[in-house]
């Protein structure tokens, strides 16, 4: 079944290369184009295009439909184009010609332009949750080893005193502007474009303002023309949002395997988070953040895919967009996937006892000195100096009393304050609406 069938033979070599992934991909966009069906045909009947028995009779199997749909049981028939034909097929099935009015005043344009912005906003919303659980261990491990010092490093050669406090909290602060940015994208993809159809608007008579309302969306694309050239865009604003985030984890795990091999012994991983050598009987790799870091680091080229496929498009609806959909639609998952994984095997990290009694550590704090000069006196380009030739001259002997007191410094690590900044941040999420609204949207007693 095609909704374009003009009782014309398409080769069968053209439908499948055209087709390609959009049936098994379409399946994550299911209980999305229901929704949208289920806020268009309330319309419909506001507007006098449906009846109301119509409605009615619409309404009810539509949501069987979803609820079919939110067990895993939706399946796309075979010779069924896409999720839009399947859902029409099984409409007219049941209520024959009524099924077939579904699609006035729309267009498979602007039907899967709304499925991908439902399907964002509730893939968002895991997301960030996932990524709050991972900031709740990191704040956590940051409190509980606050004053247990590692070496920083600059150009990989050791340079100041650090902490397990500060590393911790640093990813931490570090996912506060990751949601941030996800916010961003969110209020990007919270604009209804139903109504826009092909990308030019309808003659119909219908109701924007209502469906976006039903939907839950915070506003709408106004512009018809705007709303399909969100198509493309959208996507490429999330996937930077989510190239961002994986950027942190990217990066948190590339410390946590560079600080876990022998030559820098920082911290160690049990031995159930490891995997060992099929040759070395003594080795115990990090293939979890290994990994967590090569999929973060997918992750981080997909903006770039989805720039090289739409960016150079002219305005109006393109077939090229379809390819976005098969890295974009499954790209959630793997982010969800890594930021679970992250914040299990993160608290099972253990910091490495006794770190900073080796000798190679026994200029870390050469700062800590001159500093020390410079608050009895001592112009700082002079005690540096002074501590320059002590190191030459083998006569340096560190201090290793640490007096840091300003803002997010080791003795101050400003956790609170980072904790105040997630919670400001997730204030401005308005999940609760959407939530409110689908709903309402799905309450058999509530006539919209």
């Amino acid at each position: 079944m095609k909704l374009w069938d003009k009782n014309i033979q398409t080769d069968k070599i053209i439908e499948q290369f055209t087709v390609g992934k959009d049936r098994e991909l379409d399946l994550l966009l299911a209980r999305f184009d229901i929704l949208g069906s289920l806020a268009h045909i309330a319309m419909l009947q506001q507007v006098g295009l449906l009846g109301k028995t119509e409605y009615d009779a619409l309404r009810n199997e539509l949501i069987a439909i979803y609820h079919i749909a939110e067990t895993g049981a939706f399946v796309i028939e075979e010779g069924v184009e896409d999720v839009h034909s399947q859902v029409e097929l099984m409409l007219t099935r049941k209520l024959g010609d009524a099924g077939k009015k579904i699609h006035s005043a729309r267009s498979r344009n602007d039907q899967v332009l709304l499925d991908i912005k439902l399907f964002v906003r509730d893939a968002l919303q895991e997301t960030v949750a996932k990524t709050v659980s991972l900031f709740d261990v990191l704040l956590s491990m940051s409190n509980e080893y606050k004053t247990v010092l590692i070496p920083g490093y600059t150009h990989l050669q050791v340079a100041m005193p650090s902490s397990f406090g500060l590393w911790f909290g640093a990813y931490a602060e570090n996912l506060v502007d990751d949601l941030r940015i996800i916010q961003a994208a969110y209020r990007i993809a919270d604009q209804n474009p139903l109504g826009s159809a092909a990308g030019y608007g309808s003659s119909f008579p219908i109701d924007r303002q209502m469906t976006t309302r039903l939907l839950g969306f915070a506003d709408m694309n106004y512009n018809v023309v705007h709303a399909q050239m969100s198509r493309g865009k959208t996507e490429r604003v999330v996937a930077f949002a989510l190239a961002s985030l994986a950027g942190t984890l990217a990066k948190l795990s590339g410390d946590v395997c560079l600080f876990n091999s022998q030559n820098f012994g920082l911290l160690t991983l049990p031995d159930e988070l490891t995997t060992g050598s099929s040759i070395m009987p003594h080795k115990k790799n990090p293939d979890v953040f290994e990994l967590i870091r090569a999929r973060c680091n997918k992750i981080q080229a997909l903006p770039n895919e989805i720039d090289h496929i739409w960016n150079n498009l002219p305005s109006g609806y393109f077939r090229d967009m379809q390819i976005i959909k098969e890295s974009f639609l499954p790209v959630f998952a793997e982010m969800n996937s890594c930021l679970d994984m992250a914040a299990y095997a993160v608290s099972k990290i253990k910091p490495t006892d006794g770190v900073l009694e080796d000798e190679r550590y026994r200029y870390l704090f050469s700062v800590e000195e001159v500093n020390r000069l410079v608050l009895k006196g001592v112009p700082f380009r002079e005690a540096y100096k002074q501590v320059a030739v002590q190191i030459q001259n083998n006569n340096y002997r560190p201090d290793t009393t640490l007096t840091h007191t300003h803002e997010g410094s080791l003795g101050n690590l400003c956790n609170p304050a980072i904790q105040a900044k997630l919670d400001e941040v997730l204030q401005v999420f308005d999940f609760k609406k959407k939530d409110v609204a689908i709903r309402k949207l799905l309450d058999n007693s509530n006539d919209n």
